[in-house]
């Protein structure tokens, strides 16, 4: 199984929209590209919040080639929706994992 993580850095005053947009808005659509079994959002801890709260959104698959379909598919125009709503409120960086155990 592989983890596809987002971590985003979002400004204060933004916050409380972007992470109900995240929950009714942003995550649905990523779900229903059917690329990923299930997903699961977090807020990171113990990170510096003088310039904001941090979120990692972790979305599970079963192949490479899943996500591979998603990243070249459907990812660039959620990015944009993301980045039209949001500007540069947020910073966000992506790591792909594989569950070992």
């Amino acid at each position: 199984m592989l983890i596809y993580n987002v971590t985003s850095h979002v400004k204060h005053n933004i916050s409380a929209d972007w992470l109900n947009w995240m929950k009714t808005e942003h995550i649905p659509e990523v779900m229903s590209t059917g690329m990923f079994t299930h997903h699961q959002l977090v807020k990171v801890l113990e990170t510096d919040e003088t310039d904001g709260l941090t979120f990692a959104i972790q979305y599970f698959c079963n192949t490479k080639e899943q996500y591979e379909q998603y990243i070249s598919q459907y990812a660039p125009v959620l990015r944009q929706k993301a980045f039209q709503r949001w500007g540069n409120q947020f910073i966000a960086f992506r790591s792909l994992m594989e569950v070992i155990n």
